[in-house]
């Protein structure tokens, strides 16, 4: 079986060298400057919200799917905050300002919308 080479450890300004991926230094300095989420306020209450919304709503509420008849739609499976300032911000467990997705759904708009995302590109 052939051995593969060592590579840099990608992380901007790291030296080691490692197997594959980031080295362990730099996976744990990464997780421990990330929030956890209920750090973000994705904690209990907003299960419950979250919970209680999607029983109500039960099919995508996206743009995408708006046009088509609410029993043609598929099944959300994530709430979305229209404003995108998420569970802490002023309205976060408002149902004015939630909408229920798909994860694709979710996530297309969530990557579109994010700084970092793809903010310059077109949707498909």
């Amino acid at each position: 079986m052939a051995r593969r080479a060592l590579q840099v450890c990608p992380t901007p300004g790291c030296p080691r060298l490692t197997k594959a991926g980031r080295c362990a230094d730099c996976v744990a300095k990464a997780a421990a400057s990330r929030p956890s989420a209920s750090a973000k306020g994705y904690d209990r209450a907003w299960q419950r919200t979250r919970a209680a919304y999607l029983m109500a709503n039960p099919y995508c509420g996206c743009e995408e799917c708006a046009r088509f008849p609410e029993l043609l739609r598929p099944r959300a499976t994530e709430v979305d905050h229209k404003d995108g300032l998420g569970p802490l911000g002023p309205r976060g467990h408002d149902w004015s300002n939630l909408v229920g997705m798909t994860k694709s759904h979710h996530s297309r708009k969530t990557a579109r919308e994010q700084p970092g995302g793809w903010n310059d590109r077109e949707p498909r």
